[in-house]
């Protein structure tokens, strides 16, 4: 069965649509078979794998609310080399359609068990919101991957949206765990960087990433050629840290289903923008 991350931070510019893509990339690059879930009715995630977004004839508003089975609603990305569950923004009318039903909390997590043997990963794009999508995010995965910014308010984001993730867990999904904090747009050269890093490694210890994604020209240009940067340039700094960080993921699954102590150290420490 499929391992669900939830790929989240209600504050926006963080950088969740470009993890969501290209660690998308980087584990289908590993021979893993990889969904992407566009959860976000701006439909970045949509665009950056090349799709376009306004010529849909399915989207995951009809898995939400017209309750159409996933594998009608999925596309593949041959050029990423894994499959998308695209959106677009019809997305926005999702939330007040659901209002009113009843489970409307589960409607992402009954449909994704309908394919959740046929892949190894599914990473979920979510909203900069804690809104009902957000929830439906949260309520589908087994884990939960916040790619952040090392600034002062970031701080304060972070603890709203990990109280968000505990009142999840303790009332609709109990096996919901923080999978990973992810540095991005990193600088150690920065002294208020280096402030925020011990603060996250004080509060959440193993959990932050070793690996942190660097500030870097070509993974911003990358979603505009609809495209990940491991298929842009992959000799980028920014396609080297991904690459990175799906290796990271994946001894740590392989850490949790073994039990046994795998390290997390990561060269891509080293590597700043």
């Amino acid at each position: 069965m499929a391992k669900v991350y939830a790929i989240t931070n209600q504050k926006g510019g963080v950088g969740k649509t470009t993890t969501s893509v290209n660690l998308a990339a980087s584990l289908a690059a590993t021979k893993r078979r990889i969904l992407l879930v566009d959860l976000d009715p701006q439909g970045n995630a949509t665009m950056g794998c090349g799709i376009d977004k306004s010529s849909l004839e399915y989207s995951v508003y009809d898995v939400l609310v017209a309750s159409k089975p996933i594998s009608e609603c999925v596309v593949y990305a041959p050029e990423c080399g894994f499959s998308i569950l695209p959106s677009n923004q019809d997305l926005t009318a999702a939330e007040v359609e659901l209002i009113n039903e009843i489970g409307r909390e589960f409607r992402l997590r009954e449909a994704l068990a309908m394919v959740a043997d046929q892949y190894d990963y599914i990473l979920i794009d979510c909203p900069p919101s804690l809104n009902m999508l957000t929830v439906n995010a949260l309520a589908a995965s087994t884990g939960v991957v916040i790619p952040m910014q090392c600034e002062y308010y970031a701080l304060e984001g972070l603890s709203a949206l990990i109280n968000t993730v505990n009142r999840v867990k303790q009332l609709i999904n109990p096996g919901l765990e923080i999978e990973g904090i992810l540095r991005t747009m990193y600088d150690g050269r920065n002294g208020l960087t280096n402030q925020v890093t011990d603060e996250l490694r004080r509060h959440f210890g193993n959990k932050v990433y070793s690996t942190v994604i660097p500030r870097n020209v070509r993974l911003a240009e990358a979603p505009s050629h609809g495209l990940p940067i491991l298929f842009y340039d992959k000799q980028s700094k920014g396609a080297l840290a991904y690459l990175a960080l799906a290796g990271e993921v994946l001894r740590r699954a392989a850490a949790v289903e073994t039990g046994a102590d795998v390290s997390t150290n990561s060269q891509a420490e080293q590597i700043h923008g």
